[in-house]
């Protein structure tokens, strides 16, 4: 790295929010026991939340807004799930109505949807990313705003989908980084400049 040089922080966030997402997906999707799911709280405190705030803040610093209001936002979003699981299993707090939750989930699908928008500027990966992440917001809160476990189920595997795709964008970027060439391919924008 040159003299000066910042590194880029968005591989960082994508591995935290692919690698969490993936992990919920599973439970989400019933590949695993709904109580399997407290091995969330930690991963969505450290890696999911805890990293994509740090990478948010480093991407402030590199002057990249897209990134700051992505990593900010969905590690915070992680944290306010955490804190969920967490202040409700220690009793804290009783659990939310299931339209509490799809409410709050409808209205993450509309963020990300208007997020999703900005990446038709951006490349072809994180493009995916977000489609299949509102897409999956918006299943999640079909299946709490009373449209059946099906859609909780399909919005799991979709997540899957979304939280593969972040990884992979994530590795993609410290490659090329590390090669120093596009080794692996992310496409172009959807929309040319």
């Amino acid at each position: 790295m040159a003299d000066g040089q910042t590194a880029n922080a968005a591989p960082l966030g994508l591995a935290g929010f692919g690698l969490t997402t993936v992990v919920l997906s599973c439970m989400n999707a019933g590949l695993f026991p709904a109580e399997a799911a407290s091995v969330v709280v930690p991963l969505a405190f450290s890696y999911g939340g805890l990293a994509q705030m740090i990478a948010g803040v480093l991407e402030y610093r590199n002057g990249n807004t897209f990134a700051t209001v992505a990593f900010i936002s969905y590690g915070t979003f992680w944290w306010w799930y955490a804190l969920l699981l967490w202040t409700v299993g220690a009793g804290w707090i009783k659990p939310p109505h299931p339209s509490g939750v799809g409410i709050t989930l409808l209205l993450w699908g509309i963020f990300t949807f208007y997020m999703w928008i900005a990446t038709f500027r951006l490349n072809r990966v994180l493009w995916l990313i977000f489609l299949t992440l509102w897409i999956a917001f918006f299943l999640l809160a079909g299946g709490d705003l009373g449209m059946g476990p099906t859609w909780h189920r399909l919005g799991g595997w979709d997540g899957l989908l979304c939280g593969g795709l972040a990884l992979y964008l994530s590795f993609a970027e410290v490659t090329n980084i590390t090669w120093g060439r596009a080794a692996i391919p992310i496409g172009g924008p959807v929309l040319s400049k």
